[in-house]
């Protein structure tokens, strides 16, 4: 498999798994009311970024930024395909022969470093949401949407060997 087939491989299960995460809280909106992360807000943390404000009290006192929306969006896939890669550093392009489940879900629950170390903090809302009304719920309403994502990694990366089998994988 070429460097390119590798990389397009990557960012498909990436994106494939980032989008199963959002359908997944879009349904969970719908049905249960739980609103999940705006990534309006991640665009706003990162334009404030640029302007060498890391840390807010709370992200949404701080002034928005232009385009906020869009950049939280682009950065929530562009981590998305990161943390594929990362995957797939870690299991060797055989998981893109052989997709499994275990280390699929194993990256999800690594994931779930960012939000707690680094968003939430960053957010104001305290280290793995410590400083909010109801941090447990919200500890578990992250854990939950990363092993979402674990599975879409897992889901996508299936899918993706069921519909276009790996050159590597064919010999």
């Amino acid at each position: 498999m070429g460097t390119a087939e590798t990389a397009l491989r990557i960012l498909f299960v990436g994106m494939g798994a980032t989008l199963i995460m959002d359908v997944s809280a879009f349904i969970q909106a719908r049905v249960f009311g739980l609103a999940s992360l705006d990534y309006g807000l991640v665009g706003r943390w990162l334009g404030h970024m640029f302007q060498g404000r890391f840390r807010h009290s709370p992200i949404m006192t701080a002034a928005p930024v232009r385009n906020e929306r869009l950049m939280g969006w682009v950065f929530h896939y562009v981590t998305g395909i990161v943390f594929a890669m990362m995957l797939i550093g870690a299991k060797g392009l055989v998981w893109i022969c052989n997709p499994t489940l275990a280390p699929a879900l194993v990256m999800g629950l690594v994931s779930v470093i960012a939000p707690f170390f680094i968003l939430q903090p960053a957010f104001g809302f305290g280290v793995a949401a410590s400083k909010t009304a109801a941090p447990n719920v919200a500890r578990c309403r992250s854990v939950t949407a990363h092993l979402t994502f674990g599975l879409g990694l897992f889901v996508a990366g299936w899918l993706l060997m069921l519909l276009f089998p790996a050159s590597l994988c064919l010999s």
